[in-house]
């Protein structure tokens, strides 16, 4: 028999299991956490959405968006603010809640709150960051740089277990290709299952086109659907996709934000695609 990819390990994130043949879970959030009445809604309306359609829903935001570009574009909340919203959302909500950190000295605070702990793309090779991380026991999402081969992720989930991490989750997001572009190597997704994680295709940063706003990020969110569809087909573990109420007017990742109002007929195709 035929199969696309390594069965990953089963795991946990909250009451959300994710790996080993459950279901597809959708990782989601606005990039940015902006203020909390926006978050809060966004977490509600996803919640309810994916409830009915017995998709398991993790809610994602960064309280700072330190990777910019330029000194002036939006960053968030900040970390206090940002938690503090975070733990709104899994008290009200009752959903499991991720978010980012790009220092070592965030990762122990931030563990207090969170469900999960992201590692950026970009710094997933920094050792100081993974490794503090890892050591706060709860599991972890790490990212693979634009800048790596699939297989050298084996090392970070080596670098992560050996300090004492618990569960990992790998999120392909592209690869850097010239300037203003990503691509996505989609045998990336079983090379990573061979390290035995459960695998998320992140739908939204893999359509950036980074630096291509003159100082800001451009992208191409209408093929989200399609790398999304692609991804199950081979199945991944998780959908990463961010959702913004207007995304326009987000402070971060404009062109790669999916509208909150269209994300029920996108969720409904893909339960569709993966069913089918």
């Amino acid at each position: 028999m035929i199969e696309l990819r390594k069965k990953s390990r089963q795991m946990k994130i909250g009451e959300v299991t994710i790996g080993g043949g459950a279901h597809w879970a959708l990782i989601a959030g606005p990039c940015a956490i902006e203020n909390r009445e926006m978050a809060l809604r966004v977490a509600e309306t996803l919640s309810e959405i994916t409830s009915r359609l017995g998709i398991p829903y993790i809610f994602k935001g960064s309280f700072d968006k330190a990777n910019r570009m330029s000194i002036d574009t939006g960053r968030g909340v900040g970390m206090a603010g940002g938690l503090d919203i975070l733990a709104r959302i899994k008290e009200s909500v009752g959903v499991p809640v991720i978010t980012d950190i790009h220092e070592p000295g965030q990762a122990e605070i931030v563990a207090r709150t969170v469900d999960c702990i992201q590692i950026p793309a970009f710094l997933c090779r920094q050792t100081d960051l993974v490794v503090a991380a890892a050591k706060t026991g709860i599991p972890l999402n790490i990212k693979k740089g634009q800048f790596l081969a699939p297989g050298d992720m084996r090392h970070i989930v080596g670098k992560a277990k050996n300090s004492g991490g618990g569960e990992i989750l790998l999120t392909e997001r592209g690869t850097s290709f010239g300037y203003h572009n990503l691509v996505v190597d989609f045998r990336g997704i079983p090379i990573m299952a061979e390290t035995g994680c459960p695998i998320v295709m992140d739908v939204s940063h893999s359509q950036q086109r980074p630096g291509a706003g003159d100082g800001s990020t451009g992208g191409s969110r209408e093929f989200i659907p399609h790398f999304a569809a692609a991804a199950l087909t081979l199945g991944v573990d998780a959908i990463f996709l961010e959702v913004h109420p207007e995304p326009e007017r987000a402070i971060s990742d404009k062109k790669t934000q999916w509208p909150l109002d269209e994300a029920e007929e996108l969720l409904k195709f893909l339960v569709e695609r993966a069913c089918g």
